[in-house]
């Protein structure tokens, strides 16, 4: 039921497409860009829905106050504290250990601003959890959501960031201007 409003809003309320080749994993971390404005979470969230399919994500936790802490909790949303010194690799690592299925998307741009030095985070998570980077592109020009690459993190992040990097270089963002790659 789920699944069918989703795609129902994505889909034909709001005119977007897909385009996935990769499988669905048990477990991944999803590297979603470019992240432009506050709408790419929704967007996002109805194209995983629509599939089917379940994801969690980051959010600072000055976002998780009443009534709008119990919205992000309920569509997958883990509040982290950015100022205290703990890693949050390791965290989102033990997750991935404990749970048969999980997904958790990541902006690596770590902003809606424009941003060529991209956060490490998501290639660390992946690497320590031992679970592939899946790369989703977002375009609003042609309203389109693409899923066909994921990577298996080698470990040396300058190669690998690179093309993922290369993969993004084609969509264009609600504002694009605000997505920089280097």
């Amino acid at each position: 039921m789920k699944q069918a409003v989703y795609s129902f809003i994505y889909y034909k309320l709001l005119g977007w497409h897909t385009n996935v080749t990769i499988p669905d994993y048990d477990k991944c971390v999803i590297c979603a860009a470019p992240h432009t404005t506050n709408f790419d979470l929704l967007i996002g969230k109805l194209f995983y829905g629509a599939l089917g399919r379940r994801t969690s994500f980051m959010m600072k936790k000055e976002w998780f106050f009443f009534p709008l802490g119990c919205f992000f909790k309920a569509i997958g949303g883990i509040p982290v504290n950015r100022n205290r010194k703990n890693s949050l690799v390791d965290q989102m690592a033990q997750r991935f250990s404990v749970r048969k299925k999980f997904h958790l998307a990541i902006t690596p741009e770590g902003t809606r601003k424009p941003n060529p030095d991209w956060k490490k985070g998501f290639y660390y998570i992946a690497l320590k959890a031992k679970v592939p980077i899946v790369l989703i592109g977002i375009d609003y020009e042609k309203k389109l959501i693409t899923a066909t690459k994921a990577i298996t993190p080698s470990g040396n992040f300058d190669k690998d960031i690179q093309e993922i990097k290369a993969y993004f270089k084609c969509f264009k963002g609600k504002h694009p201007e605000n997505f920089v790659i280097e």
